[in-house]
C-alpha cells in the first residue's frame, strides 16, 4: 500500500500519532486504541507530564489546580462530568440531581464579601444590583447570534454603550455613582477571566451567543482535576504515551519511506526536536492554539492552506492566571468563599492604558477561598487575565508576594496584616508549548473559523485522506475554552478516523 486512501488497509494496520497529551489527545487515543485496525498508536507529549492545561499540583499540604479548575456545567450532557462520575472521582453533592439542574447562565456567583482598594466594605446589595445589570446585559449580547447586523463589533463596546445609557438615569450622589462604576469594572475583569481575553473589546459580539452553557453548578475534583487525565492515561496500553518528545515539524502530503518499513510509503512524517523521524498514516494535532499561532510556519511542511492559517491568526487566545497565597491564619471570616476587590476610581467607561509596572495587580478580580488544607494552612486563589497577567509572569515570586501583601493590607484596612507564607502561580503565557490559557472568538472572526481550524488535511478528498486531523478546545464551535470541548473534539477526530477505516474495509480491494 502506497498510502491510506486507496481503498486498501495498511498491510500491518494503521500507524497513528497523536501530538499533545492533554485531554483532547488522551481522549482520542483512548478511543482509537480499542479499534482493531490500529497497529501502532503513540501520543507524543512535549513535556514530562500528561494533562496539558489540566494541571493539579501537590502544594500547601493539599492539591491545587494550576490549570483547569471547575467542571463547567456538570450534568448529563457533559462528557467530562460523565467520565469523572464513571471513574468515581466526584462526591455525593457533585453527583446530586439538584446540582445537575442548577441553571447558572454561565455567570459567576456573588462574593461573600466585597471590599474597595482602600479597605471600605461594599454593600452586597449594591454588588448584587450591579451584577444583575451586568449579567442581564451579557445575556442580551447572546441574542445577536442570528441578527443581520450588530450595533457594534465587540461585546465590550456593546456593554459600555448600554451602561452609558443606564448611568445617565442614575440619581444617586457622585460618590455612589463612582462606586457603582467601579463595581461594574470588576465584573468586566471577571468576564475577561472567563473569556480568557485582555479586554471584552476584543471579543466579537455576533458569535458570542454560540458558546453553549450546560446546566449544573460548576464543581471541582476533591483529589485534583488531573485524577481524570491520569485515569484516562492508565486505561491506555503501556507504550502509548511518550513524554519529553516535542515535535519540530509535521511533513505531510508526501510519500515517505523509512528503513524500518521496507516497501511501504507513508503520507506523513513527524520530525521531533530530538532528531527522530516517525512515519504515520494519520496524525491528530491537539496542541493549544497559542502554540499554533507562534509556530505554524515551521510546524507544518508544506505550510497550512491559507484559509486555515488565517483562521489560526483570527481566533482569539488569551491568558488567565492564578496566584495562590498561603496563610497561617485566615484574616477572612468562617464560611467566606469569595472575596471581591473593587478598585476605586476605575470605570469601564474610561479607556485607560494599563500601567503594567505600577498597577498590574488592578486587573485582579479578587480571591477564591480554598477549602482549608489543615489547621494552619489557609489558601487564597487570585485570578488575573490579560496583559497584566502576562506581565505578572515576568516578575519574581518575591515581587508578586510583596505587591499582593500591600494590596491585602489596604483592602483589609490592616497595615499589620501578616504577609502570606508562600506564593504559587501559574504562568500559562510563558509556557512554551501552550502560550496562553484558552480561546475566544475575537473581533474579525466567527464560529466558521473554528470549523475551519477543525477541518482535516488535505482538504480535497481525492488524495490520501485524513493525513492531519485537528482537535483541542479551540476546534469546538460551541464549547471552546472548556475541558469538555477539548475531550469532545478528541473523540470527534477519533470517530472521524474510525469511520474512514470502517468505510475502507467495506470497499472492494482494487484489482492489480
Amino acid at each position: 500500500m502506497a498510502s491510506g486512501g486507496d481503498g486498501a488497509e495498511a498491510p500491518g494496520g494503521w500507524r497513528v500519532l497523536v501530538v499533545g497529551g492533554g485531554i483532547a489527545g488522551l481522549g482520542a487515543a483512548q478511543r482509537l486504541c480499542r479499534h482493531p485496525a490500529v497497529q501502532h498508536l503513540r501520543v507524543l507529549e512535549a513535556t514530562a507530564r500528561a494533562g496539558g492545561r489540566i494541571r493539579s499540583e501537590r502544594c500547601f499540604g493539599g492539591v491545587v489546580e494550576v490549570g483547569a479548575h471547575w467542571i463547567h456545567g456538570p450534568s448529563q450532557g457533559n462528557p467530562v462530568f460523565q467520565l469523572a462520575a464513571e471513574y468515581g472521582l466526584l462526591g455525593e453533592k457533585e453527583l446530586s440531581k439538584e446540582n445537575q439542574l442548577v441553571e447558572t447562565g454561565g455567570h459567576v456567583g456573588l462574593p461573600s464579601v466585597c471590599c474597595t482598594s482602600s479597605g471600605a466594605r461594599v454593600s452586597l446589595e449594591l454588588v448584587a444590583e450591579m451584577a444583575s445589570l451586568f449579567y442581564g446585559l451579557i445575556d442580551q449580547t447572546r441574542e445577536f447570534l442570528h441578527a443581520a447586523e450588530t450595533p457594534v463589533p465587540s461585546v465590550g463596546e456593546y456593554l459600555k454603550k448600554e451602561i452609558g445609557q443606564q448611568v445617565a438615569g442614575w440619581t444617586e450622589n457622585e460618590e455612589t455613582r463612582k462606586l457603582k462604576l467601579a463595581i461594574l469594572n470588576t465584573f468586566f475583569h471577571v468576564e475577561c477571566c472567563l473569556s480568557g481575553t485582555h479586554s471584552m473589546d476584543l471579543v466579537a459580539l455576533a458569535p458570542f451567543g454560540e458558546y453553549t452553557v450546560l446546566p449544573g453548578l460548576d464543581c471541582t475534583f476533591s483529589g485534583g482535576y488531573q485524577e481524570l487525565t491520569n485515569c484516562i492515561m492508565a486505561s491506555l496500553p503501556k507504550d502509548v504515551m511518550i513524554f519529553n518528545k516535542p515535535v519540530k515539524t509535521i511533513h505531510w502530503n508526501g510519500s515517505f519511506q523509512e528503513d524500518a518499513f521496507p516497501g511501504e510509503a507513508f503520507p506523513v512524517l513527524v520530525e521531533c526536536e530530538d532528531g527522530s523521524r516517525l512515519p504515520a498514516h494519520h496524525v491528530i494535532v491537539t496542541v493549544p492554539l497559542g502554540f499554533l499561532k507562534e509556530q505554524q510556519n515551521t510546524f507544518f511542511d508544506p505550510l497550512l492552506p491559507a484559509e486555515k492559517a488565517q483562521a489560526i491568526k483570527k481566533i482569539g487566545f488569551g491568558t488567565n492566571n492564578k496566584i495562590f497565597l498561603e496563610f497561617e491564619e485566615p484574616f477572612w471570616e468562617p464560611g467566606c468563599q469569595l472575596i471581591q476587590v473593587v478598585w476605586e476610581d476605575t470605570s469601564p467607561l474610561q479607556d485607560t492604558a494599563p500601567s503594567l509596572q505600577a498597577a498590574w495587580f488592578k486587573k485582579l478580580i479578587g480571591f477564591l477561598v480554598l477549602p482549608p488544607f489543615g489547621r494552619s494552612v489557609h489558601v487564597l486563589c487570585g485570578f488575573i487575565a490579560g496583559l497584566e497577567s502576562e506581565f505578572m509572569e515576568t516578575l519574581s515570586d518575591e515581587e508578586v508576594l510583596l505587591s499582593l501583601t500591600q494590596v491585602l493590607r489596604k483592602v483589609t484596612g490592616n497595615p499589620q496584616l501578616p504577609a502570606p507564607k508562600s506564593v504559587l502561580r501559574s504562568c500559562w503565557h510563558s509556557a512554551p508549548y501552550t502560550r496562553g490559557s484558552y480561546s475566544y472568538v475575537a473581533v474579525g472572526s466567527t464560529g466558521d473559523d473554528i470549523d475551519l481550524l477543525a477541518q482535516p488535511l488535505p482538504v480535497d478528498d481525492t488524495s490520501t485522506q485524513l493525513q492531519i486531523l485537528f482537535a483541542g478546545e479551540a476546534t469546538h464551535r460551541t464549547f471552546y475554552s472548556t475541558t469538555h470541548g477539548a475531550l469532545l473534539s478528541g473523540w470527534r477526530e477519533a470517530d472521524r478516523l474510525m469511520g474512514l477505516w470502517d468505510l475502507q474495509s467495506q470497499q472492494p480491494r482494487p484489482r492489480l
